[in-house]
């Protein structure tokens, strides 16, 4: 599935905010044990990682880190 419910949601960003938001999703999946995870949590994960670059954060990995503490995670602050 992947980030890719950007083109069914009708959005379009930059290469960079897309970049941005690939490397980020790939990373919650990845600390999350990406194998079992159900495509709805992967929906849920990338329109967070949307809805955060949306308001202007382009860091994969504070995109990565807020996605998760959006979740219940709290993965220690950096």
């Amino acid at each position: 599935m992947g980030i890719d419910i950007l083109a069914r949601q009708g959005m379009f960003f930059g290469p960079d905010a897309t970049r941005a938001m690939g490397a980020a999703f790939d990373k919650v999946c990845s600390t999350l044990g990406d194998n079992d995870q159900p495509n709805v949590v992967k929906e849920v994960i990338a329109k967070k990682i949307i809805e955060l670059v949306r308001k202007g954060d382009s860091n994969p990995d504070h995109l990565c880190m807020m996605t998760l503490k959006s979740l219940g995670f709290d993965l220690g602050a950096n």
